[in-house]
C-alpha cells in the first residue's frame, strides 16, 4: 500500500487539463501524450533507479484507467459537437409562402387505404419523411368516421359530413324504403348526399380532376365528371400511370390547370386484408407506396411546382390483425333468441340487424345481450348490441332511416359469424369503432399554406373539407367540420 505522501504526489500531476480534439481532429483524433494525465514536470517523480512492483503496478493502472477515460470524453465531444453542428429542427413560417409559378393555390389530396397509422415507422420512407419533416402532420394520426371503412371515410373526407348524413352509412346496404342494395359500384347519384369538393370546386368556375375516388364518377351538380379529368375506376392501372397523369395536369395552360385533385392508391389496404397489419408484404406495400410518392415530388420538381402545391395525403382508416379464435357465433345465441340470416346487413366488423316489422328491435337488443352477458357465449363479453339511436353519440351514426336499427359494436379483431364452421382465417380488418387506435390513419401536408415542421393533434377527417375550401378560397357547402379549424392548421396568409 502506498503512503499519504506518494499518494499527495501522484494526485499533484494528475491535475493538467486534458486536451479536446479540434474539429479537423474529429474525424479520427490521435492519441498523444496530450491526452495522458500524468505530468513530466520535474516537480514530479519520473523514473526510479528500481521502483517498487506495487508502485509500478499502480502507476499503469492509472495511466491505462486515464486513456480509457480520455478516449471516453473525446467520442463523447465528437458525438455531441456531431449533433449539434448540424440542427435538425426546421424553421417555422410566419405566414403562407407565395406561389412561385402558379397562378392560384391548387391542392392535391392523395389516398393510401389502409395506412394504418404507425406504418411510416414500418421501413424507410424517405419521401414520405420529407413532407413530414418540412410539412404538417397530425402528430397520432387522423381519425376517421364511424364506421371505420372504406366508402364512408373516402366521402366524409370529400363532404366533411358524417355518413348518417353523406348517405353512404356501409360499403354496402339495402334502402329500407326500396330493397334497393347499394355496392361500391353504384354511382346513382340518389345515395351520393351532401357536396364533395369536387363538386364545390367546379360550383365556383374552377377545375377539379380526380383519380379513383369513391363516389368521383357520380354525376351530380355541377360535376359532370368529364372524361380527361375524372377517371373511371380501374385496380388494374399502375401505380405509376396514375402519378404521371397527375403530373402531365401541370404541363396545361396555368388556367385550364386544374385546382384540385385526388389520387388514390389500393395498398396498402390490399395487403392488410389478406395478412393483418404486422406481416413484411406491408412493408413492402409502404415502401412501394413512398416510391409513388417521390415519383410525384420529382416530377412536381422537374415542372418548378412542387414548393407551390398543397400536398395532403391520407388514409380512410386503419388495421387491425383478426384470426378464428376471435370469432363470436349468432347461433349460440338461440337459447334466448334465434338471429335469422335474413335479418342482417352485415356482420362485422359492424353487425347491423334489420328484423322484420313484427319484431320489436328493442326486445331483440335486450335478448341478446342478455344472451352475451351470460357467460355462455363464446367471446360474447366482446360484443355490445345497441339501438342505433342508444349508441353512443361520438359516433354520430343514428340520423339516417339506411342505418337499421339495431347495430352491434364489436371488439377490435373479433367477428362475428352466423354459425361456426371449420373454415380457417387469419388476416386483417377494419370498420371497428373509431375510438380505437388501430382504426387511426395519417395526415401529412406539404405546400406554401403549411408550416414546416408542425405537428398538430389528432382530429377527425371530417376537418378536411374546410381546410380545402379554405386553401383555395371558396365558400363550401354547409358540413359537419368546424368552420374555424383551418386557422389552427394553416399560415396566415402573407
Amino acid at each position: 500500500m502506498m503512503n499519504s505522501d506518494s499518494m499527495s504526489r501522484i494526485a499533484s500531476c494528475n491535475n493538467k487539463p486534458m486536451a479536446v480534439p479540434t474539429k479537423e481532429e474529429e474525424e479520427d483524433p490521435p492519441i498523444s501524450t496530450s491526452l495522458l494525465s500524468f505530468d513530466t514536470d520535474a516537480s514530479c517523480p519520473s523514473t526510479s533507479p528500481k521502483p517498487p512492483l506495487t508502485n509500478v503496478i499502480f502507476t499503469a493502472l492509472i495511466l491505462v484507467t486515464c486513456i480509457a477515460l480520455s478516449a471516453a470524453i473525446a467520442f463523447g465531444f465528437l458525438f455531441f459537437s456531431s449533433s449539434y453542428s448540424h440542427p435538425s429542427q426546421p424553421i417555422s413560417d410566419v405566414v403562407s409562402r407565395p406561389l412561385k409559378k402558379l397562378k392560384r393555390p391548387v391542392v392535391l389530396l392523395i389516398s393510401s387505404d389502409g395506412f394504418r397509422f404507425g406504418y411510416q415507422y414500418k421501413t424507410d420512407v424517405p419521401n414520405i419523411n420529407r413532407l413530414i419533416r418540412n410539412g404538417t402532420e397530425a402528430e397520432l394520426g387522423l381519425i376517421p368516421v364511424f364506421p371505420t371503412l372504406t366508402f364512408p371515410n373516402h366521402y366524409a373526407i370529400v363532404t366533411g359530413l358524417y355518413p348518417a348524413y353523406h348517405g353512404i352509412i356501409n360499403n354496402f346496404f339495402l334502402d329500407p324504403n326500396t330493397g334497393e342494395a347499394f355496392s361500391m359500384g353504384s354511382h346513382d347519384p340518389k345515395w351520393w348526399l351532401g357536396e364533395p369538393l369536387w363538386e364545390t370546386v367546379v360550383n365556383h368556375g374552377l377545375k377539379a380532376a380526380t383519380y379513383f375516388w369513391p363516389g368521383s364518377e357520380v354525376i351530380k351538380g355541377g360535376w359532370t365528371c368529364p372524361e380527361s379529368l375524372c377517371m373511371r375506376y380501374n385496380g388494374s392501372v399502375s401505380f405509376e400511370e396514375r402519378v404521371d397523369t397527375v403530373l402531365n395536369y401541370f404541363d396545361l395552360p396555368t388556367d385550364e390547370i386544374p385546382s384540385f385533385m385526388t389520387l388514390y392508391f389500393e395498398d396498402p389496404d390490399h395487403q392488410g386484408h389478406k395478412v393483418g397489419p404486422d406481416d413484411p408484404q406491408i412493408t413492402e406495400a409502404i415502401a412501394r407506396v413512398d416510391g409513388m410518392i417521390g415519383r410525384l415530388i420529382r416530377g412536381l420538381e422537374e415542372k418548378g411546382v412542387f414548393e407551390d402545391v398543397n400536398i395532403i395525403m391520407v388514409g380512410d382508416h386503419g388495421m387491425v390483425g383478426t384470426c378464428d379464435k376471435k370469432l363470436i357465433f349468432l347461433e349460440d345465441l338461440a337459447p334466448w333468441i334465434e338471429i335469422p340470416k335474413d335479418w342482417i346487413q352485415s356482420y362485422s366488423p359492424l353487425l347491423s340487424i334489420r328484423p322484420p316489422p313484427s319484431y320489436s328491435a328493442k326486445d331483440v337488443v335486450t335478448k341478446m345481450n342478455e344472451g352475451l352477458k351470460s357467460g355462455k357465449v363464446q367471446n360474447g363479453q366482446y360484443l355490445k348490441v345497441y339501438l342505433k339511436e342508444e349508441l353512443p353519440a361520438r359516433l354520430h351514426y343514428s340520423a339516417s332511416d339506411r342505418i337499421p336499427p339495431i347495430i352491434g359494436l364489436i371488439d377490435e379483431s373479433f367477428k362475428v359469424e352466423q354459425k361456426s364452421s371449420k373454415r380457417k382465417e387469419c388476416g386483417g380488418s377494419h370498420g371497428y369503432d373509431n375510438a380505437f387506435f388501430s382504426m387511426r390513419t395519417i395526415f401529412i401536408a406539404h405546400g406554401p399554406q403549411f408550416a414546416r415542421g408542425s405537428k398538430v393533434p389528432s382530429f377527425e377527417n371530417v376537418q378536411i373539407y374546410n381546410l380545402v375550401t379554405t386553401i383555395l378560397n371558396i365558400q363550401g357547402a354547409s358540413n359537419n367540420g368546424t368552420a374555424s379549424f383551418p386557422k389552427t392548421i394553416l399560415l396566415p396568409s402573407h
